[in-house]
């Protein structure tokens, strides 16, 4: 059995998904940048994607690729040195992880997501694309930084339908170990919230007392926001891990189903 290469195998999602692909009876290859040792079965070879540098190493022998890799900056340029690399290796499938909103809003990461589905779609290897609401951890990151301030900006129409990394982890795990499928349907949390909502609750939690005021996000940006262009609801696939019970478990709190049964 070919191992499954993972670009991004140490962050976030690829926490999740390593493991998952091991758990499934999978060899397991993690290109990083820099040097470590084998652990739990998986195998790390070091490269740069930004550089170009390791990547026809790190395919030798590799018949799926999951890239999971991102960063602030310059996703499309790691894009472009991957596929020449799979095209290059006859892989014979590519698993992308993408954003919802990456073709309907008009931020400068956001647009570059898209250039990176196009770069996928374009290369001529199969493959499968999933794109993904919020990640828990990232809205958590965002309500906890937003609520330091004294008086909390509440930035109007804003709304987020986060969705767990292990839920996602788990679908990805699944396309993986299945045929290349194409662009498949987005997956988002159970529930969709309002910022304001978010940042209440947080400070509820957290026994925090703040004052909020109603902000304006300007410009097209803003428009796309108050539109919901960054949320998917028609034919969208759910996570089943609830935003209350990950605030709960981020904050040691009993979750809400807990402290209902008990």
């Amino acid at each position: 059995m070919a191992a499954i290469l993972v670009t991004g195998g140490t962050g976030t999602l690829g926490r999740q998904v390593v493991p998952r692909l091991r758990e499934a009876g999978q060899d397991v290859r993690v290109l990083s940048r820099s040097r470590r040792e084998p652990a739990d079965g998986v195998e790390y070879v070091t490269g740069d994607l930004s550089g170009n540098e390791g990547i026809d190493a790190a395919l030798d022998g590799i018949e799926t690729v999951m890239h999971l890799a991102g960063g602030n900056k310059g996703d499309d340029v790691v894009a472009r040195n991957l596929m020449g690399a799979v095209s290059r290796a006859r892989v014979k499938h590519l698993v992308l992880i993408s954003v919802i909103g990456a073709d309907s809003v008009p931020v400068a990461w956001l647009k570059t997501q898209m250039e990176v589905e196009r770069i996928v779609e374009e290369s001529g290897v199969p493959y499968t694309i999933l794109r993904a609401a919020q990640f828990h951890d990232l809205v958590f990151k965002v309500v906890r930084g937003m609520a330091k301030s004294p008086v909390v900006p509440v930035p109007g129409g804003l709304r987020f339908q986060p969705v767990d990394a292990r839920d996602v982890a788990e679908r990805l795990v699944e396309l993986a170990l299945g045929e290349p499928a194409g662009r498949v349907p987005d997956l988002a949390g159970p529930k969709v919230f309002p910022i304001g909502t978010l940042i209440r609750g947080y400070l509820q939690a957290s026994g925090k007392h703040r004052a909020t005021m109603p902000v304006r996000i300007p410009g097209k940006a803003g428009r796309a926001y108050r539109a919901g262009d960054n949320l998917s609801i028609e034919g969208t696939d759910r996570g089943a891990r609830t935003w209350e019970d990950f605030q709960a478990e981020r904050l040691g709190l009993p979750t809400p189903a807990k402290a209902a049964a008990s």
